[in-house]
């Protein structure tokens, strides 16, 4: 059942939490207003972050879109509200835009100096991204206090067609909560590898915005949204990725190997069938698709899509 679009107390709480900067404490929101903070939260129009208990406002266009899909999918009924869905959503988009920004953004490139501003930014990138998160992890193991937040994060951003890489340092590969986490999301399709190489933290959304660190310490972050320098970060890691091992996670783990795609769709891509015909006839996006065929790829280590529709075909 689609959730129903916010009532004017709630839009009221929406634009005094972007009066507010765009974040505020879950304590002070719920004293304003529960049930309004809990159902701006189940419309995703609010993000909840557990670690300091804050409430990060997202851009009303992606819970738009959302919503618009979402209605879409449901009965012929629906139809015309779905196509309404968006625009419903229009003066809370021109309040979110009307909004002084804390971060300068006519900047190509944003500083950002403290923990909770960076989480705030990556929350409002994170609700906009419709197509890839690149990611470049040193030091290897992660922290176990992460790990079960990202892997439900990042099992939703796979089911919904988003392709994810990450390369990780060796000392990845004898942490064994980082080799479970990896071998998890490695069965829902997404690419992990690991690089015996000094690399920089990096994370790319969408290949739009880049960030990188801005200190020594990883205490400040840079927000980058120049294509040139875009397109340079994003060409160090696919040179990074192609030089990187591929690691059975699975095998690790203990786990049986699995390329988490839909058997009738590699039973497609055997027979021949396009993108575009895959996506027709399986009724699934063309997105969606070659996110899959980026698993399958993954899975069988194949170069191109040539070697990877000879190998469903049974090549050796």
């Amino acid at each position: 059942m689609t959730a129903s679009l916010p009532t004017e107390s709630e839009r009221a709480l929406y634009r005094e939490v972007l009066a507010q900067g765009g974040r505020v404490l879950f304590r002070e929101a719920m004293q304003q207003d529960p049930a309004a903070t809990l159902h701006l939260i189940e419309l995703g129009l609010l993000v909840r972050h557990d670690t300091d208990e804050s409430l990060t406002a997202v851009n009303p266009r992606a819970v738009g879109a959302r919503l618009s899909s979402e209605l879409r999918g449901a009965a012929t009924r629906k139809l015309v509200q779905a196509e309404q869905a968006a625009e419903q959503l229009d003066d809370l988009t021109h309040a979110y835009d009307s909004t002084p920004q804390r971060v300068d953004r006519r900047s190509e490139v944003q500083q950002v100096a403290t923990a909770e501003q960076i989480r705030h930014r990556i929350m409002q990138i994170e609700a906009e991204m419709r197509e890839e998160v690149l990611a470049a992890q040193p030091g290897g193991a992660r922290p176990t206090r992460f790990l079960r937040q990202s892997l439900i994060r990042d099992r939703h951003f796979l089911a919904a067609g988003i392709a994810l890489r990450t390369l990780y340092q060796p000392s990845a590969l004898t942490h064994r909560p980082t080799v479970s986490y990896a071998a998890s999301l490695a069965r829902a399709g997404k690419g992990i590898r690991v690089l015996d190489e000094p690399f920089t933290r990096l994370l790319v959304f969408d290949r739009r915005v880049a960030i990188i660190p801005a200190a020594d310490n990883n205490t400040s972050a840079a927000f980058v949204e120049d294509p040139a320098v875009l397109t340079t970060l994003v060409a160090l890691f696919e040179r990074d990725w192609a030089r990187a091992a591929v690691v059975d996670w699975h095998a690790l783990a203990g786990r049986p190997r699995e390329s988490g795609v839909p058997p009738e769709l590699t039973g497609l891509l055997a027979a021949g069938l396009t993108q575009r015909a895959i996506a027709s006839r399986l009724g699934l996006s063309e997105r969606t698709v070659a996110a899959h065929i980026a698993r399958l790829r993954e899975h069988h280590s194949a170069e191109t899509l040539f070697k990877l529709g000879w190998l469903m075909r049974g090549g050796a």
